[in-house]
Order: structure tokens, then C-alpha cells, then sequence
């Protein structure tokens, strides 16, 4: 625990707690890409003043005056531990002071960058539902607090309102490895994560220091006067065979797909390295990272909903994943918890029940939604069509029969919600919501029927003439919809959901957990 001795005392008139020294350099070091534009900026604004010696001067006032204004916000921010709740300090102008209950804490999340993980540092975040990610975030703190601030909350939580010396309290020893990824796991789930996301990240870092490079990027002309420059005459470019071209063009082909597999593979083993799902008799906890180390705990009564995804080429090798909707999000990239990224159904199944999912009951459990209503949103794109034929019929003079190959155009459509058509299913039983879609990536969720919170029926102009409506069930973290329901089909499915949930005794719930 890291103790003020000095400096800014909180609202509440008590002495809060600084996070750690070290942080500050972390942060510093951290926040240097950021500086990237002002120090370009300041460089270029000086360099025509023909006194090179304020080049390393303006770079070390930037810097400096960065490192300031770090040092300031560390020396303001201060948080407090009170016995029903944190509070966080903190601003150096505007002061701001935010109290957290204990209670309303979901989550007490770590993350190791390489650098913190270094030096024994961690960033602990505080779920609360609120999405005010910043205000519940302390950066950085030892490892050791970052322990006891999560097993304080806890023993909060669970009532422990007395406990003093809550250094002492320790982790359960109860946890269970449910579920790990392999070296070998995370290879092959990376072969499927194919991304040519290098190329938008090189593309974008063109555009942005274009100035920095005597030329333009994607001026072909300047290549060709370059291998002009080096003896190769656009003649001999032009010359090359058919066959050579054809090598050149799948070695080029070859590489993109090399370059596709190799930022697969390395973006999946930084995010999934050593991943980890430990079952404990709270909830989840999940640990995977190679430089940034992520350690997340996810209550079982948070859980609001489980998503299950697969792709029909994943799917012919038996390989799934398992999410579940809550109300904090995963990560920037990760709007769920992801319990299993790459798991066999066996795997995804026994994790779902683990937090009191059942699959249903085969297929025959699910119906199939309304084909009119497929087909009606595909004969909405027949007038678009048929005004495009006659537009190049009356503006372009082309000819009737011509135009007629635009009909084409219905087919990819009339193909895609065929498919959609094939792979929707929605049900219930007595416990549980099911809602299957998606025929390139497929996804059953699953929701109990004791976590939904509002039902909506709604219908269309088009809906209402075919006796169809969308049922949209609210849940905490997301929503789930059934369509091209009949009518009285998403009336008895609002009816038994609504009886279910007003059975539930909510204040029993919440007081159990």
C-alpha cells in the first residue's frame, strides 16, 4: 500500500492513498507515442530558423513539460478507503472526487502492460456497470495492493464490514481450471484469425507522416523513373512474358496470404497466450496475455447471457467459442467476456453449464421464422432494379435486352437471405431463450428467462400486413430479437416469459450474492 505523507487531502477531510512512484515513468514512457506530432510539429516549425541547437532544445522542453504535468497529476490524485466505499480524487485544475460503493463494484479487474509487468506494477480497474472506465481506474499500483484492494471488496461484499486487517485476507483456494489454451491451440486458432490489418496500419502511417518522406507513397511514376534510374527500362517492364507475370502475380497473391496467416497467428498469441479459465465459487476468472497480462473475474450472477459462435469452416473442424453478455465490457475490441475463444462444443458446454446455461434440446426445440418475411425484404429490391434499367434505357440509350443482365443483381441478395433464412431458428423452454442466425458467423445465444428485463413487440407497415412481428427481449448488457414471429406466436412467448419473471423473488437474488 502506498501511503501520502504529504500533499492534497481528499473532500472527506481523510488522507487518501498516492499510487505508486514508479507509475509516473510508466506512464511517462507510455504516453511517448503521443508526443509524436507535437515534437514534429515543433521540429519543422524551427528548422528553417537555420540554428539547428533548438532542435535538442524544443525536444527536451516537450518532453520535460510532459513529464511535469504527469508528475502534477500523480501528486493530485489520491484515493481513499472507506468502510462502504473507494473514493477517487483527482484533477489539477478542476477538482473532481468520485465515491464508488462497495456494492456496486461488479468487477475488480488487473492489466499488465510489459513495462508495468517489469516493474511489478498493475492497473486495477473497478466494474461498475457505468462505462466511466477512467474515473474507476487506478494506474499504477503494486501488484501486492492490486491483491488486496480486490480481496477487500470482496470481503466487503460478502459482509465482512468489520474486518480490519484486511492485508491478511488471501484468494480462496477453490479455484478449478475448467478450460486452457496450448501453444499449439492458440497456432491454430490464429490460422483462422487470417488479417491483413498490417496494411491499414501501414497505409494509415503513410497518410499521416506523408510529409516526412521526399515523395509521394502511390506515385507509380516515381517507382518506375527509380528502376529507370537503376537500368530497367519500361520497355523491359513492359516486355516481361505472360508466364512471368502470371509468377509475379501469385508470388504477390502468396505473399498477401503469408503476410494474412503471419498477423493472424502473432495478433492471437499477444491477446491469447496462456490463456486460463479458472472456476471458483464466486464466478470466472480468466488470465491470458503475453506483454499485456490480463487478469479479469467474472461473478456467476452477472452473467447475463451466453453467446456461442462458430463459421462454417471452423464448424467442419468442430471448433466454437463461448462469450457471455454482462454489463462491463471486455475490452475495447470485446464487448463480452470471452470464456472460451477456441473450444470443442464438449468444452463450450461444460463451461455454460458451469454458470447454469443449458444447450437446447436439439433442433427440434427451435422453429423457423416466416419465409415472407425474407421474401418481402427482397422484393423491395426489385423496383431499385427495375428504375436502374430504365434509367440506362431513357439516359443512356442502351438497349432492352441488355439492361436485362441488372437482374443479376437480385441474385447475391436472393442467396444471402436464403441463407439467413436456412440458419434462423428462435425457442424456449421452461428456463431458457434461444436465438440461432447467421450462416457465415453463426451464433446461438442463450438467455434465462429470469434475466430479462423489459419485452417489446414490435411491427412494421410491410410486418403488420403479414401478421408478422419482432419480439425484443431487454437484457442487461445487450438485447435479444426474434423475428418474422406471427403474431400470436410473440404474444404467448411475452406472456410465458412475463409470468416467469414475475415468479422471481429479485431481492432474493441480489441479496444472495
Amino acid at each position: 500500500m502506498n501511503h501520502a505523507t504529504d500533499g492534497p487531502i481528499d473532500v472527506t477531510g481523510q488522507e487518501g492513498e498516492c499510487l505508486h512512484i514508479s507509475g509516473l515513468f510508466v506512464g511517462f514512457v507510455s504516453g511517448l507515442p503521443q508526443l509524436l506530432f507535437p515534437l514534429f510539429a515543433a521540429i519543422f516549425g524551427v528548422r528553417k530558423s537555420d540554428n539547428p541547437a533548438l532542435i535538442p532544445i524544443i525536444i527536451g522542453a516537450v518532453l520535460a513539460l510532459s513529464l511535469f504535468f504527469r508528475w502534477l497529476g500523480w501528486r493530485r490524485f489520491r484515493y481513499h478507503v472507506g468502510g462502504h466505499d473507494i473514493r477517487v480524487e483527482k484533477g489539477i485544475l478542476n477538482r473532481t472526487a468520485r465515491s464508488i460503493p462497495y456494492d456496486r463494484i461488479q468487477d475488480v479487474s488487473f492489466e499488465q502492460k510489459p513495462l508495468a509487468r517489469m516493474m511489478g506494477l498493475s492497473e486495477v480497474k473497478f466494474e461498475t456497470g457505468g462505462g466511466d472506465g477512467d474515473d474507476a481506474t487506478l494506474r499504477f499500483v503494486t501488484l501486492e495492493e492490486a491483491n488486496r484492494l480486490r480481496a477487500l471488496i470482496r470481503a466487503r461484499k460478502a459482509g465482512l464490514t468489520e474486518a480490519h486487517n484486511v492485508r491478511k485476507i488471501v484468494e480462496p483456494e477453490d479455484a478449478e481450471t475448467i478450460f486452457a489454451m496450448d501453444g499449439q491451440r492458440v497456432f491454430i486458432l490464429g490460422l483462422y484469425s487470417f488479417s491483413l490489418v498490417i496494411f491499414a496500419v501501414l497505409g494509415g502511417l503513410t497518410q499521416q507522416f506523408d510529409f516526412l518522406l521526399p515523395f509521394d507513397f502511390w506515385d507509380f511514376k516515381h517507382w518506375i523513373g527509380l528502376a529507370e534510374e537503376r537500368g530497367v527500362s519500361v520497355k523491359q517492364i513492359n516486355g516481361v512474358g505472360l508466364f512471368a507475370q502470371l509468377i509475379l502475380a501469385f508470388g504477390a497473391v502468396g505473399s498477401l496470404i503469408f503476410i494474412g496467416f503471419a498477423t493472424g497467428v502473432v495478433r492471437t498469441y499477444l491477446r491469447e497466450h496462456g490463456f486460463r479459465l479458472d472456476q471458483t465459487n464466486k464466478g470466472f476468472r480468466r488470465r491470458r496475455g503475453l506483454l499485456t497480462l490480463t487478469d479479469v473475474v467474472m461473478p456467476t450472477h452477472r452473467v447475463q447471457a451466453a453467446v456461442v459462435q462458430t463459421g462454417p469452416i471452423r464448424k467442419r473442424r468442430g471448433w466454437h467459442s463461448l462469450k457471455f453478455v454482462s454489463l462491463a465490457q471486455d475490452s475495447k475490441e470485446e464487448s463480452n467476456f470471452v470464456a472460451a475463444p477456441f473450444a470443442t462444443l464438449s468444452e463450450v458446454w461444460r463451461i455454460a453449464q458451469a454458470a447454469t446455461f443449458a444447450p437446447p434440446d436439439g433442433d427440434d426445440r427451435l422453429q423457423r421464422g416466416a419465409a415472407k418475411h425474407w421474401f418481402t425484404q427482397l422484393l423491395v429490391i426489385v423496383p431499385v432494379v427495375l428504375a436502374g434499367m430504365a434509367a440506362l434505357v431513357v439516359f443512356a440509350d442502351a438497349a432492352v435486352g441488355r439492361t436485362v443482365v441488372l437482374l443479376l443483381l437480385l441474385v447475391l441478395p436472393g442467396a444471402l437471405f436464403w441463407l439467413d433464412w436456412r440458419q434462423y431458428r428462435f425457442g424456449l423452454d421452461d428456463h431458457q431463450l434461444y436465438l440461432k442466425r447467421g450462416w457465415w458467423q453463426q451464433q446461438l445465444t442463450i438467455a434465462p428467462k429470469v434475466k430479462v428485463q423489459s419485452i417489446e413487440i414490435a411491427q412494421g407497415p410491410l410486418a403488420r400486413r403479414q401478421g408478422l412481428a419482432s419480439l425484443r427481449f431487454g437484457i442487461a448488457g445487450g438485447t435479444l430479437e426474434m423475428i418474422a414471429l406471427p403474431l400470436a406466436t410473440a404474444v404467448a412467448i411475452r406472456d410465458t416469459v412475463m409470468e416467469k419473471v414475475a415468479a422471481v423473488d429479485y431481492s432474493a437474488i441480489n441479496q444472495s450474492h
